[in-house]
């Protein structure tokens, strides 16, 4: 009598801990629900990709070779975020999810870039990146979930990139 109550006690155990396992992790999406971020401050608002960068291949492998760590060894997105964007480290964020990206202008994303996620891992970049090698990894990054695509300031949305101007 007592190992079926033991058996059925450690059973209820197992499931309940497997049931935390899969909500701890969101359900093995990993970071959590997407909700929008929080607008650009007003010193990053006005700020937009430059003119034609969307679409250039020699911007975006500028961009994949700051990504990777190959320009400047002090900066190398990849260790967090992958090579392809699958995060490597817990929290970072995966830029191959286009739902989760797409709610990022170029503004917000650059601002996260710049000055970092406060009470995440993800450090600010502006001391040890010009604003213009802040925009070539950011054309870069975007190809994992947006490619393609290209922020509209005009139209507040992702776009070909052919089309923004």
């Amino acid at each position: 009598m007592k190992q079926a109550g033991t058996k059925r006690l450690g059973l209820a155990v197992g499931i309940l801990g497997f049931g935390l396992a899969v909500v701890g992790c969101g359900g093995g999406e990993g970071e959590g629900p997407i909700v929008p971020p929080p607008p650009a401050p007003a010193e990053y608002a006005d700020k937009h990709m430059p003119a034609g960068w969307w679409a250039d291949p020699k911007i975006i492998e500028e961009g994949r070779e700051l990504y990777i760590g190959g320009k400047n060894p002090d900066v190398n997105c990849a260790s967090c975020h992958g090579k392809d964007g699958k995060p490597v480290k817990a929290g970072a964020r995966d830029f191959r999810n286009g739902d989760r990206m797409k709610m990022y202008s170029d503004s917000v994303w650059f601002w996260r870039i710049s000055e970092g996620v406060p009470n995440t891992k993800m450090k600010p970049w502006k001391s040890k990146l010009s604003e213009e090698d802040r925009w070539k990894i950011m054309a870069f990054e975007r190809t994992f979930g947006l490619a393609g695509k290209g922020w509209d300031p005009a139209k507040k949305d992702w776009v070909a990139a052919d089309q923004v101007k």
